[in-house]
């Protein structure tokens, strides 16, 4: 009977390390998971933003020409020609002083 008993004893305490390691194995096995998930997550993330970089600089040049045509179609003054505009007028008034 005792050998039963110490029989019965080491298969629970067998098992229970079984256990333990196959929990652990788990364990480790979805740590391993979940930081592969979180490289490819950053790794998309870089990406993305890499490409928005890209896209942006291609759109403010395709908004700059867009803008440039449609002040060119308003007939709108530049900069540089109401700064020419303000020059003569000054320089009109001088010779008139």
């Amino acid at each position: 009977m005792k050998d039963k008993l110490e029989q019965l004893f080491f298969f629970g305490l067998g098992s229970a390390l079984m256990a333990k390691e196959k929990i652990e194995q788990a364990g480790e096995s979805a740590r391993s998971y979940c930081e592969e998930n979180d490289r490819k997550a950053r790794e998309f993330f870089d990406q993305a933003v890499a490409r928005g970089s890209e896209g942006r600089e291609q759109v403010k040049g395709t908004l700059r020409e867009l803008l440039k045509e449609t002040i060119d179609e308003l007939g709108l003054a530049t900069r540089a020609e109401v700064e020419a505009l303000r020059e003569e007028l000054e320089k009109l008034r001088q010779g008139q002083s």
